[in-house]
């Protein structure tokens, strides 16, 4: 019999994913262009003719939690970047561990040629490559799994912001445009930011003379500061995590794990709900998000009055058959395979066929394939991005592994379907949590780690989409408050 990790410890898990960018972000130091919108000057391409290394400690909420370490040196009329990053994560008391390795090629000016991304958690890992042709980013993830992005404009590497400072003469008013573009969610945003002010910032009993700058994502502050040579002293992002400068003898010692992540982003409502799986009915009142947000207002989910309602969902009879049906010609997203839900892969396909054998009912054949998803993947904390073709093959993931291999299995079988992001509640308070959503007449909930279809009333969607959507989620953690208007059980 297989061993499967506590159902209530994998909910919120996926948002690692959302720290991980946000880390990403803190460390690497961000997208810059080569533009100042304020306070003139030339831009003028840096000088670096031996190898630089550069050691950060990471913190969360005063707690070291692990470390970085980046490189660069001149490589073939331009230079080769390298960023490795040490995690060590508190999830529900278990502590997990990453280590994530990204090498680049840039040219003179430190714009993008070509880049590696790697990702190790122990049971997964992530491999993600890409390269420059023209203005196109072309992405490839595993072995089969390929993805390409048009940019507006070729990005300045994430490690080289650094020393693009080293080059520069900033001063207190200046503006810098901001490209940003994150591999590992595909997000793409344009940033700008700020030198506010200057001020003196001691660090290990040293006093540094510091110019702050400040940006904010999903409307969340980022800051940071650069000494007089330019150079990266401090950064503080989402929260809590900080990110210090160090040394090779400091930087990898007395790593002790730092506050619970997932109790950390949880919810807690003005009173509990009592067996909440049994919930066909919810009206909560929820400050913090945009009431005009049209996920709020569709499906099972309907804002009235200033409160949400959630409806849990009648299983319609057999509406169509599967092979036989034609769907509307903006399905094709529910339909078509997308970065990381590999529908088409051969492995997929067949895995597909398998579970659902010959049954053409949309109905039973989605039950089918959640029952073998709920049944053969184990249910445990995994810092990785999720890739269904990954977790087919691991059979180990978290709600976000469990809700990309169901949805990309669906879309195998010829059934349409979506991710879902948003709140689920289980042991007095609400977290952060993935799930499906496919096409079998109406939208159907489907809850892989639970076994459930349609899924309890406690689901609160907030988002729909893949990794480039999800991330939003972060611009909503600790601003949440949920108040209990009314519930009913089955």
């Amino acid at each position: 019999m297989r061993r499967s990790f506590p159902i209530f410890h994998v909910f919120g898990v996926f948002l690692v994913a959302v720290w991980l960018t946000l880390m990403t972000l803190l460390v690497q130091r961000t997208h810059f262009s080569a533009h100042k919108t304020e306070g003139g000057g030339d831009i003028t391409n840096p000088s670096i003719e031996t190898q630089d290394k550069e050691w950060r400690e990471i913190y969360l909420k005063d707690r070291k939690v692990g470390y970085t370490v980046s490189l660069i040196r001149p490589f073939k009329a331009g230079y080769f970047i390298q960023e490795e990053i040490f995690l060590k994560l508190n999830l529900m008391g278990l502590g997990r561990t990453l280590y994530s390795l990204t090498q680049v090629q840039v040219d003179e000016s430190l714009l993008l040629r070509s880049f590696h991304l790697m990702m190790n958690s122990g049971v997964v890992r992530f491999r993600m490559s890409g390269k420059m042709e023209g203005q196109v980013l072309v992405l490839s993830s595993g072995e089969r799994s390929t993805k390409r992005i048009r940019l507006t404009q070729i990005p300045m590497v994430a490690s080289s912001m650094n020393y693009f400072f080293r080059s520069q003469k900033i001063k207190v008013g200046d503006t810098f445009s901001i490209p940003f573009f994150d591999p590992s969610t595909l997000l793409q945003k344009d940033l700008a930011i700020k030198v506010t002010g200057k001020q003196t910032l001691t660090l290990h009993r040293v006093s540094y003379d510091a110019f702050r700058l400040e940006t904010d994502l999903w409307g969340k502050p980022l800051i940071f500061w650069v000494d007089e040579n330019g150079e990266t002293l401090k950064e503080e992002g989402f929260m809590g995590f900080t990110a210090v400068k160090s040394s090779a003898a400091r930087a990898p010692q007395e790593i002790e794990g730092g506050t619970d992540l997932y109790e950390t982003s949880a919810v807690v409502p003005d009173r509990p709900l009592k067996d909440s799986v049994r919930l066909s009915y919810l009206k909560i009142e929820v400050e913090g998000m945009d009431g005009r947000n049209p996920v709020l207002n569709s499906g099972r989910q309907r804002m009235l009055e200033g409160a949400l309602e959630v409806q849990k969902e009648k299983i319609p009879g057999q509406s169509y058959v599967l092979g036989q049906h034609s769907f509307p010609q903006g399905w094709a997203e529910f339909l078509e395979p997308e970065f990381n839900i590999e529908s088409r892969d051969k492995e997929l396909l067949e895995a597909a066929q398998q579970i659902a054998e010959d049954d053409r009912n949309p109905v039973s054949a989605a039950r089918r394939l959640l029952y073998w998803v709920y049944r053969n993947v184990d249910k445990k904390p995994v810092l990785s991005i999720p890739s269904a073709l990954e977790v087919l093959r691991t059979r180990a993931g978290d709600c976000n592994e469990h809700a990309t291999l169901l949805t990309a299995l669906l879309r195998a079988a010829g059934i349409p379907a979506r991710l879902s992001i948003g709140l689920v509640y289980t042991r007095d308070k609400f977290y952060y949590h993935a799930w499906t959503e496919a096409y079998v007449g109406e939208w159907i909930s489907m809850d892989a780690v639970l076994n459930q279809m349609p899924a309890d009333a406690s689901h609160i969607k907030l988002l729909q989409g893949n990794l480039d959507k999800q991330i939003e989620i972060a611009g909503l953690i600790g601003e949440l408050k949920v108040r209990i208007l009314d519930h009913r059980y089955d």
